[in-house]
């Protein structure tokens, strides 16, 4: 895509302001909401959301509800946020370098929050998670999706209790769970020792940057990850960047809802996804998305969606 030369001009008239500038310098970095950004800017959510409404207007930036709340980040346009980076590229300003600083404490605050709850529920991790869906569905139905194996190497990202290394482990060579939670970790560890699974490492790492050899991992799972998060596409460029030539991507979370109370009371980032999101998402990664497979509740909870996506053989070998 490019700009016709109304829309370039229109841009830049959206742009050319120091409080915008400010805000196109926060969402390059974050997905953020008018609260956070009116807290950052130090300037009331009323002006920031007139700023916000005309560069989303202009183009410059997206807006999506998520529940009660709305954020915002830049285009995913390619011409648009070819403009931003290289406006942001021109400038210095010692102003911009203090609202990273404060955006630092914003997701300083977030980790903190998230790791407390993290710690809080650890022990009934599992039963607090069946409240939402039924949990023997989903494996079942994600069981029926992986096949028999064997896989080679699994990687499963946000392992918490390690339920999907107990559930796929002895169909794989070598599994690993990652999770930035020890407390968590030290579940998965009684777990997995309990289903007598004896090649599986545990591994206190990052989902946005795993240190993980790329395409090297059969089977990649992300299970009930990616609403805790702010930048769940990040989330799934690193778990992409992950799965070898052949090998497949299972991503379960909840489908869109409108139980609030979940953010509040149990730190959920993100209330939900669509298949059109999560679709572009594996795309992007190079991945070939299938069907998703959407279980819906069994009471009055919550559908949780199974997407799956496969690498082709062919990427190796560098065939077009």
């Amino acid at each position: 895509m490019s700009f016709s030369a109304d829309q370039a001009i229109e841009a830049l008239r959206a742009a050319g302001e120091p409080t915008r500038l400010r805000v196109l310098s926060l969402l390059a970095a974050d997905e953020l909401s008018v609260m956070e950004l009116s807290g950052i800017l130090e300037q009331s959510q009323p002006r920031v959301s007139r700023h916000l409404k005309l560069m989303a207007d202009a183009g410059l930036i997206e807006r999506f509800p998520d529940g009660a709340r709305v954020f915002y980040r830049l285009s995913s346009e390619a011409a648009a946020r070819r403009l931003v980076e290289t406006a942001l590229d021109l400038i210095e300003d010692d102003a911009f370098d203090r609202d990273h600083q404060r955006l630092e404490q914003v997701r300083k605050e977030r980790e903190v929050e998230a790791e407390a709850y993290f710690e809080r529920v650890a022990p009934q991790w599992d039963r607090i998670r069946s409240l939402y869906v039924s949990e023997t569905a989903v494996e079942a139905a994600i069981d029926r999706l992986i096949g028999p194996g064997p896989f080679d190497r699994v990687v499963d990202l946000g392992t918490g209790s390690g339920r999907m290394l107990t559930l796929v482990g002895k169909r794989a060579r070598v599994a690993i769970g990652l999770d930035l939670s020890q407390n968590m970790l030290n579940i998965a560890r009684s777990n997995v020792s309990r289903a007598g699974l004896e090649k599986v490492e545990l591994r206190h790492g990052d989902i946005f940057a795993t240190r993980l050899p790329a395409q090297s991992a059969e089977l990649v799972i992300v299970h009930q990850v990616l609403h805790y998060l702010s930048d769940p596409a990040s989330a799934v460029a690193e778990a992409t960047r992950l799965v070898a030539p052949g090998g497949r991507i299972l991503i379960a979370d909840f489908a869109p809802h409108d139980h609030e109370r979940l953010r509040e009371e149990h730190q959920h980032r993100r209330l939900g996804f669509t298949d059109a999101e999560i679709g572009e998402w594996l795309r992007e990664g190079g991945l070939t998305p299938a069907a998703p497979v959407a279980l819906p509740p069994d009471h009055d909870g919550l559908t949780v969606t199974l997407w799956t996506a496969r690498r082709a053989v062919v990427e190796a070998r560098g065939v077009a």
